[in-house]
């Protein structure tokens, strides 16, 4: 068993000189740390695809690097994991990506990428509070944070 804890940040948020970050941590099960990786100082972006552009980051990452594996998968996105656990998604499809306002739904593209792993058997997706103490959540805010501020 994996944990993959994902976390995205925008300082600025959706302002054209916003900068934002986004990183994942995976850990085993005995609570190792077995990667951590970040990016940061992406111009004019949103929190929201910060946070969905790290979950597509580690979950791809888990694809390549390992083979027959579970993974739990934690994020402190409500938007992501609304998604998910709401099945959002299944009505932005039949309503040719329109949200339940019928306006175009934000950050297509990324969700496009993402939808696909949430029936990935492989994984199952979970919410985590944020900054509310749980070590891996906060590393992998910390690790953010850094790459946003460089």
């Amino acid at each position: 068993m994996y944990y993959l804890y994902t976390d995205g940040s925008c300082k600025g948020n959706g302002k054209e000189t916003s900068t934002g970050a986004y990183g994942f941590v995976v850990v085993n099960e005995n609570n190792e740390l077995l990667h951590s990786d970040a990016a940061g100082a992406i111009k004019d972006t949103t929190n929201n695809k910060m946070e969905l552009q790290a979950m597509i980051a580690g979950l791809k990452y888990m694809n390549e690097h390992y083979k027959d594996f579970s993974c739990k998968v934690f994020t402190d996105s409500a938007y992501i994991f609304n998604c998910f656990s709401q099945k959002w998604y299944i009505n932005w499809e039949k309503n040719n990506w329109k949200n339940s306002k019928k306006e175009a739904v934000k950050n297509k593209e990324l969700w496009e990428e993402l939808i696909p792993f949430f029936s990935d058997k492989r994984f199952s997706f979970n919410k985590v509070k944020g900054h509310s103490g749980d070590l891996w959540n906060e590393k992998v805010d910390n690790l953010v944070q850094q790459a946003a501020e460089k």
